[in-house]
């Protein structure tokens, strides 16, 4: 596990050598065993090494056996042993027994399509010296980041944005249509970042970078075309009888063989290594695919809260128990939120995701006893775990037909009940209630996902913002709509499921989920696998037909075929428990110890002289959620990252 960083001058001008330190030395917390650099002609790449695998011998850069190919590699690749054996074969000699070096093997092999053989998180920049072409790779899920500008005649990359943001002249011009799409989505969607002349590189993609000055983004992989077992994309099946059962059968033998291979090929490391344990259904079949497969005791670290609702801590007790793991907790309370400025700063542009912050104190206090953590990310996006799949389903099912007057006057009947996000119950029927008037799929899954909704923007935002950005305030919209139709011509019908797991893989997955775990288990030096996004896995569960992954309306049918496969490995307790998410206690925390902080952060004199928001609309959500009439704990969130953000990297910033 590494971070890179490199320069790729399309003229004949050599890179300034400081230039590559300064971008390296930023990528320190990375990989702290060890750095390495190239220079060449036009080129230079730097890195940091995290050691893993082959600690002693497999330093990078990596290059062939005439070094006339060089790369440096983000990650890991688990396959790593059979490519090996496949090019020692046909006569390569290695140096090494990383995994790394495979891949400037497998490129002489295989030329420009060598991402395609690998299995693994990796972000990876190889540079052919002989050609003077440059190729820089991001991995199938996107796991792994990839920075990337073009600007002034050359190619500058990296792992992190603050890395890139060393290097000399990328202008730091803010992208409003940036920032007005992380107020809806809690981050900026690839391939946009917060500067308008930055670009995140795409899961799956190369970018291959030529001297004369070509440069073009190649995918290489994606779900697979939507037909299985004889069931094409919109079909049915019966939900019982002998034929659901004979494939649910079936289906259970393959995905258990599948999961138990992902997690076996996980566990190969010379350093410590131990799972997040959070309690819940995939983290908990991680641990105890691991403990099958494992031949000594697993290591598991848990984090949890002083306000029970929001802690998973028993159910991880549980799992703990059954499996005799070596088990610790860490509590997190608001007080360590007073430490949010250096958290945030470390994502370099404004990400207000919640879960980032036991993310981080997790990751924090598995790394002193630990350095690879296995975790059960992925496990909702790839089988259908979310509550908004199935609110959704029955809207479309049910409510699609109610009169959208019967529907106002439903949200109006619940305006007098006290409402916390997000487990309330009169909180989730007025969510419910608000997803359904909407028409279009794309504008519910925006809705269900979203912070900030299309009337916040309305209240909150300043004239003056709205022509910045030509009267089109909350572009999210429009982002998820072409999102949602550019699926729908990419293969036939699909369902409603299947077509917001597809833009959750897309966009939620890649853009929010594994950036916020990247940050947060790197900035503390720790190595996080996800075995439940392994792409074999990921492509078996994307083929199932949508009864296997959520089977009727209730919340035990969610994640069907996932349950009922490793139902005999859980204790009672985790098996028959709904969703519940990685939440914190946002509403009370602004009701109580950041109440303070919020005004001072927010209604600020230099935050009101930005000119995005409305002073009086700001004023009045504080208000209505501090008094409790309504809980705007998320709006609030986001709005504190968006002003933190903006005191550490842009300061001056003003309409």
């Amino acid at each position: 596990m590494c971070g890179i960083c490199g320069i790729y001058n399309f003229t004949p001008a050599p890179v300034r050598e400081r230039e590559i330190y300064a971008m390296n030395a930023l990528l320190y917390h990375r990989g702290p065993d060890d750095d390495g650099f190239y220079f060449g002609r036009n080129t230079a790449l730097g890195m940091r090494r995290l050691a893993i695998i082959d600690r002693d011998g497999g330093k990078q850069p990596v290059y062939n056996e005439d070094r006339t190919v060089v790369a440096v590699v983000n990650g890991e690749i688990y396959n790593y042993r059979d490519i090996r054996k496949a090019l020692v074969a046909r006569g390569h000699r290695f140096a090494t027994e990383s995994d790394s070096e495979v891949i400037v093997h497998l490129y002489e092999a295989t030329g420009a399509d060598f991402p395609v053989y690998l299995r693994g998180m990796f972000s990876i920049a190889l540079y052919d010296i002989k050609r003077r072409e440059i190729f820089i790779v991001r991995d199938r899920i996107g796991k792994k980041p990839l920075y990337y500008s073009m600007h002034g005649h050359r190619l500058v990359f990296s792992s992190e944005l603050i890395s890139l943001m060393a290097a000399d002249g990328i202008p730091r011009w803010i992208d409003m249509q940036a920032l007005d799409m992380f107020l809806s989505l809690q981050c900026v969607p690839a391939p946009m970042s917060i500067y308008r002349e930055v670009r995140k590189l795409p899961p799956a993609c190369i970018l291959h970078a030529m001297p004369d000055g070509r440069a073009e983004i190649k995918k290489y992989w994606d779900l697979p075309e939507k037909i299985s077992s004889g069931h094409a994309a919109g079909d049915k099946i019966k939900t019982t009888g002998g034929e659901f059962k004979d494939l649910l059968q079936e289906k259970k033998e393959q995905l258990f063989k599948l999961a138990e291979e992902s997690v076996r090929i996980r566990l190969e490391s010379e350093v410590p290594l131990g799972a997040f344990l959070s309690g819940g259904l995939d983290s908990s079949v991680v641990v105890a695919l691991m403990a099958r497969v494992s031949g000594k005791p697993v290591r598991t670290f848990s984090v949890g809260f002083r306000e029970e609702e929001f802690s998973e801590l028993p159910y991880a007790r549980a799992v703990a128990e059954k499996y005799g793991t070596e088990h610790t907790e860490f509590i997190v309370e608001d007080n360590i939120l007073w430490d949010l400025e250096r958290i945030a700063y470390k994502y370099g542009e404004p990400f207000a995701d919640p879960s980032f912050v036991p993310s981080y104190f997790i990751s924090r206090e598995t790394r002193k006893n630990v350095t690879v953590a296995l975790n059960g990310d992925g496990g909702d996006e790839v089988f259908g775990g979310y509550n908004r799949y199935r609110a959704i389903r029955i809207d479309q099912s049910f409510f699609s037909h109610i009169p959208s007057f019967l529907k106002k006057i439903l949200v109006l009947g619940l305006s007098g009940f006290p409402k916390e996000a997000p487990f309330g119950f009169f909180w989730k029927a007025e969510k419910f209630l608000q997803i359904s008037k909407y028409k279009k799929l794309s504008d519910k899954y925006l809705y269900a996902r979203s912070f900030l909704k299309p009337e916040d923007f309305e209240n909150l935002c300043t004239r003056e913002y709205r022509e910045r950005l030509d009267g089109n305030i909350c572009r999210a919209g429009g982002y998820m709509a072409g999102l949602f139709r550019d699926y729908d011509a990419w293969d036939g019908e699909l369902s409603a499921t299947d077509r917001m797991i597809r833009a959750d893989f897309h966009s939620w997955l890649p853009d929010c989920l594994m950036t916020k775990m990247d940050i947060a288990s790197m900035s503390n030096s720790l190595e996080a696998r996800s075995p439940l996004l392994d792409h074999k896995l990921v492509e078996f569960a994307w083929l199932l037909p949508d009864e296997m992954k959520i089977h009727g309306f209730g919340g035990r049918g969610a994640k069907y075929l996932f349950r009922q496969t490793f139902a005999d490995l859980l204790p009672e307790m985790i098996r028959t428990r709904g969703k519940m998410g990685f939440g914190i206690p946002l509403g009370r925390w602004f009701r109580g110890s950041l109440r303070k902080r919020w005004a001072e952060t927010c209604l600020s004199e230099k935050a009101l002289k930005r000119g995005l928001f409305k002073k009086k609309a700001l004023e009045k959500l504080f208000e209505d959620h501090c008094r409790g009439r309504r809980d705007n704990g998320c709006q609030l969130w986001t709005l504190m990252l968006l002003e933190i953000w903006f005191e550490t990297f842009a300061g001056d910033f003003k309409l």
